[in-house]
């Protein structure tokens, strides 16, 4: 809650000083990792490459197949608390490294897990990761000065029966550590504390702008609705159709039939922080009925905020 209530101070005092003309000192400092030497390095997508790749700063590797995953939920589960879900939009869930054979990696680097409950909490090979019980990842949004991208965050990555900044911390710790163009060595000497973390929550805000589900869908005459439902070759036809591969559908419910999730997968050309994505099929088959309408239901009207009436942010 103090955190919240520095947070909304912040942007208070910020208005104030815009409003009336005062000069206000926001701490900025830069958290893009030094890709000077990669300016020399022949380009590819990830995962395509025919060599070696020695620089790791300069594409994901091993993590070379790069998900961008998206929740469709109804409900938070932390109304009472303010966490409400998007008006029209679909809710970030991360970014995630593949590797180039299917399998992957987690949690690869303890000095920097920062999640207070982590999923799995025990590694295949028996290694037990150690809960965190520090400070919240979303001071150190404030600490770098960025304002702007927590309050993205804020409307769109949304957490479902616990605290958002839990849910970050989570995916930081779990999917970034093991992606190599997010270690710290990529940040030169000039490298401060947490960077990267600053700069892991950028490269999936920018990587889900990429992929506008609710947009995409709604283009395709396929909206939410508690009356009608749609098939899953509907819905991946729509998406295809967009970004020219077919995306993970994943759905739960009882027989399958209740829209919940998609994964982008892309191979990557350059750092996944500002390369190229290209689409690529999922190797991860749907979870989707196959012979039953597909339910993509209405977000609970108490749930659901409207986020579309500010200008949107660049990133």
């Amino acid at each position: 809650m103090a955190v919240a209530a520095g947070f909304l101070a912040a942007v208070a005092l910020a208005s104030q000083a815009h409003a009336f003309g005062f000069g206000l000192e926001i701490p900025v400092y830069n958290t893009f990792p030094n890709i000077s030497s990669c300016v020399s390095e022949p380009l590819f997508y990830s995962c395509e490459n025919k060599t070696e790749i020695k620089n790791t700063c300069c594409s994901p590797t091993p993590g070379g197949v790069v998900l961008q995953s998206q929740f469709w939920s109804t409900y938070t589960g932390l109304e009472s608390e303010g966490q409400l879900l998007p008006k029209d939009s679909w809710t970030i869930h991360g970014l995630w490294p593949d590797n180039c054979d299917g399998s992957y990696n987690q949690y690869c680097d303890f000095s920097r897990q920062y999640d207070p409950d982590p999923s799995p909490a025990v590694l295949p090979n028996g290694t037990i990761i150690p809960p965190y019980h520090g400070i919240s990842v979303e001071s150190w949004i404030l600490e770098f000065g960025r304002f702007d991208l927590l309050d993205y965050m804020s409307k769109y990555w949304i957490n479902q029966g616990a605290s958002n900044s839990d849910f970050w911390a989570h995916e930081f710790s779990k999917h970034a550590t093991c992606t190599s163009t997010f270690d710290v060595a990529c940040y030169g000497p000039d490298y401060k504390e947490h960077q990267e973390v600053i700069d892991f929550y950028l490269a999936v805000v920018r990587a889900f702008q990429q992929f506008p589900t609710f947009d995409m869908l709604a283009a395709a005459g396929i909206y939410p609705s508690n009356t009608t439902t749609y098939s899953l070759k509907q819905i991946e036809d729509a998406l295809k159709s967009q970004t020219g591969a077919i995306p993970y559908i994943g759905c739960g419910g009882e027989y399958g039939t209740d829209l919940e999730e998609v994964w982008y997968y892309n191979h990557v050309m350059g750092t996944e922080q500002f390369g190229r994505f290209k689409s690529i099929d999922s190797d991860t088959p749907s979870t989707c009925n196959t012979t039953m309408g597909i339910w993509y239901y209405e977000i609970t009207p108490t749930s659901v905020r409207e986020v579309r009436t500010e200008p949107c942010a660049v990133f």
